[in-house]
């Protein structure tokens, strides 16, 4: 019995119909048989075919998403989600959602895509909105790595999701281009920011993202939470408490530690 291989978005040639497919596959063309006996296919070569291609209008989302609807059957239903809940800048109702958030998620990746996400945080508006198709967010002193600023400034594709846990339980995405900018140079165009974050500190830059993609992410399955009063343990010494060693790496050995702590490693 033969078996149908799952659409991947990354499929070998001899794949690229069913990655493509809206209706079950052809079946395969007829094979002929050489005098040295290696078996070829006989017809036009399997090209990758665009499944935009008879679009006038690009549409928002990655080829992969678009090669993956086809091969799915669900085309139709995502082009509705673009028409209708897509825009390529936020609107009143968008700004009102960023000025109320405490919270957000961002999503970076370096040049090679290798990934990360990281939580932003702090009182309602420190998400500004600069116009209808900037946002930004402050960065503040931290653990030094600055990992998602040195993915930014290799890459400045960035993602932010926002949710709403308590009040609507709906979510905003905000996709768009990034840049770093120093605080004091962005307040020369923008004078009213903010000047104090969560626990009186305040910002050493900020990432401005440029606003490609803002769509809403659905209320099934966000949970609800409540507020509660805040209170963290900053001035102790133990580094449990301070969330500094909660998942006990410290002692964990890893490649580079042996590098940085002047171990020598064997030659090869």
């Amino acid at each position: 019995m033969s078996q149908t291989p799952t659409p991947t978005g990354t499929a070998s040639p001899d794949l690229l119909l069913l990655e493509l497919a809206d209706a079950p596959p052809a079946p395969p063309p007829p094979v002929r048989a050489p005098a040295q006996g290696r078996r070829e296919p006989v017809g036009p070569p399997r090209d990758l075919i665009d499944p935009l291609a008879d679009d006038a209008t690009p549409l928002p989302g990655s080829r992969g998403e678009h090669l993956l609807q086809c091969a799915y059957g669900t085309r139709d239903r995502a082009r509705k989600f673009y028409d209708d809940q897509v825009l390529d800048r936020l609107n009143e109702t968008m700004v009102e959602f960023v000025g109320r958030m405490e919270m957000a998620f961002v999503s970076t990746a370096d040049a090679a895509g290798e990934c990360d996400a990281s939580l932003r945080a702090g009182p309602a508006g420190f998400l500004q909105v600069l116009d209808e198709r900037h946002i930004a967010y402050p960065e503040y002193r931290g653990n030094g790595v600055l990992a998602s600023l040195g993915n930014i400034s290799e890459n400045p594709h960035v993602g932010i999701l926002m949710l709403d846990f308590v009040r609507d339980l709906i979510g905003l995405h905000v996709n768009g281009r990034a840049r770093i900018v120093e605080d004091a140079d962005l307040r020369v165009d923008h004078p009213g920011l903010p000047a104090d974050g969560a626990r009186g500190r305040t910002p050493e830059r900020w990432v401005v993202v440029e606003v490609e993609e803002a769509y809403i992410h659905c209320r099934k399955h966000i949970p609800r939470m409540q507020p509660v009063p805040r209170s963290r343990d900053w001035g102790t010494d133990d580094v449990k408490r301070k969330g500094g060693d909660y998942f006990e790496a410290k002692g964990t050995p890893r490649p580079w530690h042996e590098t940085a702590v002047g171990v020598s490693r064997p030659s090869e």
